[in-house]
């Protein structure tokens, strides 16, 4: 009987942890990533070879290492983000949330301002937002994400209207939005199109990275929220799109934030 292949989230999921561990450890041996992850060799050289080319790491004969510029988000990093998002807000607006793990604390951040509607497919944000009537758009549910995914999503968001629509992205490379899996590509291209108003929030370390699936350019969304430590090629990559900015301040090296 032949074997499932794996998901495409399921693939990046271990690609992370790849990325994770080589990023931990500063480097590491092929072999020994082989032997720790349970895959083949070649799946493994394919994991790497994509990392690779994402410029995520360093592929050596036999080993790999870290570059320079990877680094874990901090916690201060990541609340200065929800801060800054959450001063957007009005009282009894429509808001769409969508999945991302760095919105996370803008929807504790919400939790102040009354008469809120929250759009989402994200089930840990219904979780966290617990003083607004939440709309979770269902769909396929993808564990990976804790979040729904698919074309009952995207058609749910076609019948919906948010005033405000806050969207992060797994990669942005000078201005160019990616995600590993094309169903969340799509949703986040579906979101620009409910929102009266729609804003980018990202963390230093998404940037100068690619995935799979490109989604949109930064340029699509009213406003950019991101801290001063993204590099100063992507900044100028937004300035130039005539994208609205806001750098908040944070300590990127402070302890890491624990999603």
């Amino acid at each position: 009987m032949s074997k499932t292949r794996p998901t495409d989230a399921v693939v990046e999921q271990r690609r992370q942890g790849i990325l994770d561990y080589v990023v931990e450890h500063r480097e590491a041996r092929i072999d020994d990533l082989t032997s720790r992850f349970g895959v083949s060799l070649m799946t493994m050289h394919r994991d790497l070879d994509d990392l690779a080319e994402r410029r995520l790491l360093r592929k050596q004969r036999g080993k790999v290492s870290a570059l320079a510029t990877d680094a874990p988000t901090s916690r201060q990093e990541i609340e200065a983000l929800g801060e800054a998002a959450a001063r957007q807000v009005k009282p009894g607006q429509t808001v769409f949330i969508d999945d991302s793990t760095t919105l996370f604390p803008l929807v504790r951040q919400l939790s102040d301002i009354e008469g809120l509607t929250i759009l989402t497919n994200s089930l840990q944000v219904a979780r966290l937002a617990e003083h607004a009537d939440v709309m979770l758009l269902g769909g396929h549910y993808n564990p990976d994400f804790d979040s729904c995914a698919g074309p009952d999503v995207l058609a749910a968001l076609d019948r919906t209207r948010a005033d405000l629509a806050f969207v992060s992205v797994t990669a942005v490379a000078v201005g160019r939005l990616y995600h590993p899996v094309r169903d969340y590509a799509e949703l986040k291209k579906a979101a620009l199109r409910t929102a009266n108003r729609n804003v980018l929030v990202v963390d230093h370390t998404k940037f100068g990275r690619t995935a799979t699936f490109a989604h949109g350019l930064v340029e699509d969304y009213d406003l950019l929220i991101t801290s001063e430590a993204t590099p100063t090629e992507e900044v100028e990559a937004a300035l130039n799109a005539g994208t609205a900015l806001e750098l908040v301040e944070c300590d990127p090296e402070g302890p890491e934030y624990d999603f």
